[in-house]
């Protein structure tokens, strides 16, 4: 559920947000709380058919205000196709306000059996893609002294089992943000990033986890539970609002405790998950 009573429902009217990996999970949720404080909504993903069904769920949120919402298909990893709905953006919602760069990919794989397409993929999906979009946006967020959050994962800051193609894809986009914000300042472009810890009832945890896994993982969080779409939301809202003017260059750990423990038990789970194919030849 979404509580946005300790924020005034018209605080991003008339500012304009765009959203990579918009049409679904975290990103989703992160548009559902800027529409609900009255945004203008961009979300790109691959799928028209997805993200027309996530713009007609915001449009009822900012309604309030009358705010607008652009359901825009473009692949992160094409950079003419990622600029021309960044045109589109702005020629019929405005220039950007926000970037929130959260499109990522991932799957489980040992390193011996990750073949190089697959650590190319996700490199490209979540790190280029993440620079891509930052790039393109720029000349817009110059304009509004605007601000970037990325999306990034525990993977970047100690290893996870069978995720080295994530690990090295987030840690790179946790220094990009950092270098954007160092260079990127003096243009009055804020840079920040969220790491989110295990998110109940989203595609990640259900492609990376399994009931069994969950049951003993979930005692072992500091905070005693999963985390919701909405605890990232609110995140992303307070660090693009006013309230964190003077924040940048920082990364925001949203994960109720869970780095403080460590990868073990994940570690363990994922083991059990996927066979190596080294260990059956």
């Amino acid at each position: 559920m979404i509580i946005q009573q300790h924020l005034p429902k018209e605080l991003f009217r008339g500012k304009t947000v765009f959203i990579t990996g918009g049409g679904s999970g975290i990103n989703l949720g992160v548009a559902r709380h800027f529409a609900a404080l009255g945004a203008n909504l961009a979300i790109c993903g691959r799928t028209q058919e997805r993200l027309d069904r996530a713009a007609a769920e915001l449009r009822e949120l900012n309604a309030h205000v009358g705010g607008k919402v652009l359901p825009v298909a473009a692949d992160v990893r094409n950079y003419v196709a990622l600029e021309e709905a960044f045109g589109r953006t702005e020629a019929e919602i405005g220039s950007v306000d926000v970037l929130v760069a959260g499109a990522a990919g991932n799957f489980l794989c040992p390193a011996e059996d990750l073949s190089p397409n697959g650590f190319k993929t996700v490199i490209e999906i979540d790190l280029l893609g993440s620079f891509n979009a930052s790039r393109i946006a720029f000349a817009q967020l110059r304009k509004t002294r605007g601000s970037i959050l990325f999306i990034s994962a525990a993977q970047a800051l100690f290893p996870h089992g069978l995720q080295a193609h994530v690990g090295a894809a987030k840690a790179g986009i946790d220094n990009l943000m950092r270098n954007l914000a160092l260079e990127w300042g003096r243009y009055g472009i804020r840079s920040n990033g969220i790491t989110p810890g295990p998110i109940a009832d989203t595609e990640g945890m259900r492609r990376l986890s399994n009931p069994e896994h969950e049951t003993r993982t979930k005692g072992s969080i500091p905070l005693g539970r999963y985390g919701h779409v909405d605890d990232i939301g609110q995140a992303a809202v307070f660090l693009a609002s006013p309230l964190a003017a003077y924040i940048t260059g920082t990364l925001l750990l949203v994960d109720g405790g869970s780095s403080l423990i460590g990868s073990a038990l994940w570690n363990e789970a994922v083991e059990q998950m996927v066979p190596r194919k080294s260990a059956q030849g």
